[in-house]
């Protein structure tokens, strides 16, 4: 099988920016970067990648970008295209997937495997031998540890594929063996491959030559197995593998991971409690290996004790990575929901508007704006169903709708009228929000629509109202009804608007901040400042559990 891949001036070279393909014919082996999409693949040569022989197709197969994700697509080749040695149409690519065209039995391609990605680890462990005046006595072992050490340092995302390919490495190097697998345990506690190699220092991705009884087994049993001359072994019932094979060496060893107590200055491992297997280490052979009878079961254990630590703490700081990107895409998003959000306060000669938000999260579903057209000052408070990315999301949008149809001079029932339908009509059930509408107009007249909403406070003279008129929430019934109602306001009247995060913000108690606590603040505070110290004073340090908004609005009469 020939391979030719075209040139274009404009391709970038590979820079890990973009995903490798690596096409594997034997001995050698050719580095492809996929930076542009379709791919395509055939036996015509203007295909991205030709390869000449008569069982691939003209067209064969194309592989796509979709988003931040790969897909493999057949199209329509005579002899099939193969994923890790499954016939397939159209499927999802995954890191180190094996691709094959309509031939199956010279060569492969490998999608973005691990080794073609970062080698920092790699290149890291072929200087500590320097770096660390390391004796020419040096072990096998003693060097993997030094790399593990080592890679607890490096803080890569490619950490946890470079541990595993060095240990498949060094335990081959130590057993003699031809090949070496990991699997660990995926989230439903089932065992997937996650490392594979050979004794050539090649990947290995095909599992189904191995005794997957004796990996059962010793994951099941949470112990060794050792077996160095099966043609000695007189009980090979059901190994169909080991016979079938001809395997006469097989080591399973589980990767367990340590169960530590809390003590008052540290973590310790807890006595009498058995080590939980994460995974298991494999090894085999067709040939009787004296190498692995001489070697010490501690050593073995070393191995997977040593490994099993280094997974694990890769997986941490592999997690610590992905909560890092996570918290910066949070932060990203929190500055665009701010400046989506920011309210410029109309200026107008009958009334004085402030507004001020406490988010819980760095993003909420609270949101408030004000828009001045001809019909009067309007104002929105609004509090979306939930909490962080899909409420604020939510939230956004809401705001938007709202804020045109109130600057195009919308009578405030056909607003919320509008909102139900959007969210019975796209979200279907799956989320509502209450909203509080309010206009006012020159001479004092202040039309207001509640939907679901905590009671507004109507502050005349350090009386405080709660007006009681209310509709249901904006989503929960598509065939809803609204109702408003008016109040009229004279010079100096105040409108406050608040959220439910205020009345519901909590002390270490749990006791509630609760409505009579809201209209003694009110009605003892001209501003609202006096509110959120009122809230902050209760709370007394206590973290809020929703977002708190109050808005103030302060009518001002012309005549006044």
């Amino acid at each position: 099988m020939a391979l030719n891949t075209i040139s274009q001036s404009h391709h970038s070279s590979g820079s890990g920016v973009f995903p490798a393909l690596v096409f594997v014919q034997g001995s050698e082996q050719k580095n492809i970067v996929l930076n542009r999409t379709p791919f395509t693949v055939g036996r015509k040569v203007d295909k991205d990648l030709v390869i000449a022989d008569p069982r691939v197709s003209r067209d064969h197969a194309q592989i796509m970008q979709e988003g931040q994700e790969f897909f493999i697509e057949d199209l329509g080749s005579k002899h099939g295209t193969f994923l890790n040695g499954e016939r397939i149409q159209r499927q999802k690519l995954e890191r180190g997937d094996r691709l094959e065209f309509g031939a199956r039995d010279s060569a492969y391609i490998l999608f973005n495997p691990a080794h073609a990605t970062s080698n920092t680890a790699r290149e890291f462990l072929s200087q500590i031998s320097v770096i660390g005046g390391i004796k020419p006595e040096t072990t096998e072992l003693e060097t993997l540890r030094l790399f593990l050490e080592a890679a607890r340092k490096l803080n890569t995302a490619g950490v946890l594929d470079e541990i595993l390919i060095t240990m498949l490495d060094v335990t081959l190097e130590l057993t003699k063996a031809e090949r070496a697998y990991v699997f660990l345990k995926d989230e439903d506690g089932k065992l997937s491959l996650k490392a594979g190699r050979n004794s050539k220092k090649e990947p290995l991705l095909d599992d189904k030559t191995i005794s997957h009884s004796i990996l059962e087994e010793s994951m099941r049993s949470n112990s060794e197995f050792l077996l160095t001359d099966t043609s000695q072994s007189l009980d090979l019932s059901g190994r169909h593998s080991i016979v079938a094979y001809d395997l006469r060496t097989v080591v399973c060893i589980p990767l367990r991971k340590l169960q530590l107590q809390q003590t008052r200055d540290a973590q310790t491992p807890a006595p009498g409690i058995a080590a939980q297997a994460m995974g298991v280490l494999y090894v085999d052979s067709r040939f009787a290996s004296r190498d692995i009878s001489d070697i010490s079961r501690d050593i073995l254990h070393a191995i997977a004790t040593e490994a099993a630590s280094l997974i694990e703490n890769a997986r941490l700081v592999q997690a610590e990575e992905e909560a890092r990107r996570y918290q910066q895409e949070l932060s990203i998003a929190a500055s665009i929901q701010q400046r989506l959000m920011q309210v410029k306060i109309p200026e107008v000669p009958f009334a004085r508007l402030r507004g001020r938000n406490l988010s819980c999260k760095e993003i909420g579903g609270d949101f408030f704006d004000a828009v001045n057209t001809k019909e009067g000052l309007a104002v929105v408070l609004a509090d979306v169903s939930g909490k962080g990315v899909s409420a604020a999301l939510l939230a956004s949008t809401l705001q938007g709708m709202i804020y045109s149809h109130l600057s195009a001079g919308m009578p405030l029932l056909d607003v919320v009228s509008a909102v139900n339908r959007f969210f019975t009509d796209k979200l279907v059930g799956e989320k509502y929000a209450t909203v509080l509408l309010v206009r006012l107009r020159r001479d004092g007249e202040l039309e207001y629509v509640n939907c679901g909403h905590v009671p507004p406070l109507l502050v005349c003279a350090g009386e405080v109202i709660r007006p009681t008129h209310g509709n249901v929430p904006v989503g929960l019934l598509a065939d809803a009804t609204f109702e408003s109602a008016t109040c009229q306001m004279k010079s100096g009247d105040r409108f406050i608007l608040v959220t439910d995060g205020v009345t519901e913000a909590e002390n270490a108690m749990g006791d509630f901040f609760e409505d009579f606590r809201l209209e003694a603040a009110a009605s003892k505070s001209p501003t609202l400042e006096g509110i959120f110290s009122a809230v902050t004073e209760f709370c007394a340090g206590n973290p809020l559990s929703d977002d708190c908004t109050v808005v103030e609005l302060c009518y001002a009469s012309a005549e006044s």
